[in-house]
């Protein structure tokens, strides 16, 4: 008993150095300080040293791929029942809208790391693989499988849709989003249209689902 709660202690000061080097890392990303920003400078402004840091994000992709990891278990836990009842394209719609609500807290640093990551060609390899596996995670909660040739079309259009409204949201101020929304509507409007006309000449089948 005494070894199962040390290790559930030593997990939770692990948690708590996780979350707290995550939310530091952001706060000094929405400054304007990424790029050229060292895990040092990270641990140094989180009040930690850096060896406690370096086993949980040994880099700052690590961190940025925790955050990902976050925000997609943020969507699925704010799943709504209804919302699952509708066409696919409505589904996409309310998992992506969940998806930028859960971002909110994070815009300003979101848009100063990819405006670094832009100017880094492997940071930027990073981020479209890290765009990748979340993309699929937002598919498969909108009930649409990822698997096969088909399931890897869906996530490379998907994340073209994401990312053009990606760049509206960053931007965005109104106070319903209207912007973001008649974006993300018409992107996957669009591809809903693309994916019927497909489906009329090889598959046969309805929709984007």
């Amino acid at each position: 008993m005494p070894r199962k709660a040390e290790a559930k202690k030593a997990e939770a000061k692990k948690i708590d150095v996780a979350a707290k080097v995550l939310e530091t890392a952001m706060k000094l990303a929405a400054e304007g300080r990424w790029r050229d920003l060292s895990l040092a400078e990270i641990a140094d402004a989180a009040k930690l040293p850096l060896a406690k840091i370096y086993p949980v994000y040994p880099s700052k992709q690590a961190i940025l791929s925790a955050l990902f990891r976050q925000i997609d278990a943020a969507v699925m836990e704010t799943e709504d029942a209804a919302a699952g009842e509708g066409s696919a394209r409505d589904r996409l719609f309310d998992v992506l809208m969940r998806r930028f609500d859960a971002l909110g807290p994070y815009r300003e640093a979101m848009a100063n790391i990819i405006g670094a990551q832009m100017r880094d060609p492997l940071a930027a390899a990073c981020g479209f693989a890290r765009l990748g596996r979340s993309m699929a995670c937002m598919l498969e909660a909108a009930g649409l499988s990822t698997s096969g040739l088909r399931g890897a079309l869906r996530i490379k259009a998907l994340s073209a849709a994401y990312l053009a409204t990606l760049r509206v949201w960053l931007s965005d101020e109104s106070p319903d989003m209207a912007p973001t929304m008649a974006t993300l509507d018409r992107h996957l409007g669009r591809l809903d249209s693309l994916a019927k006309c497909l489906s009329r000449l090889q598959y046969r089948r309805p929709g984007f689902a």
